[in-house]
């Protein structure tokens, strides 16, 4: 009697819905790890998007003040050394001696 082949089943559940497949994925889906997971993934992905516009601000703010000061600073030691360049060459030109 006791190996008729029946099989038990849990209160509430239509055993013949609902395979072993299905309730190992429902165990799982229902996981209190899985829930904790997919929230520290959830976290990580906000602080990189936050991360992401604080970067490209500062990003932006080096940029333009590179392009203000040091873009004009660099222009102008150019010419001073095309002046230079310049002058001694005319200076060598007239015979005079080259000034250190």
């Amino acid at each position: 009697m006791a190996s008729q082949g029946r099989r038990s089943s849990l209160p509430g559940r239509n055993p013949k819905n609902e395979g072993i497949l299905s309730r190992v994925s429902n165990s799982i889906s229902q996981s209190p790890i899985l829930f904790q997971g997919r929230q520290v993934a959830s976290d990580a992905a906000v602080v990189a998007k936050k991360l992401c516009k604080s970067t490209g601000r500062a990003a932006w703010m080096a940029g333009t003040t590179f392009l203000i000061l040091i873009v004009p600073l660099i222009i102008e030691m150019d010419r001073e050394q095309q002046m230079n360049e310049l002058e001694m060459q005319h200076a060598s030109l007239l015979g005079t001696p080259p000034q250190k």
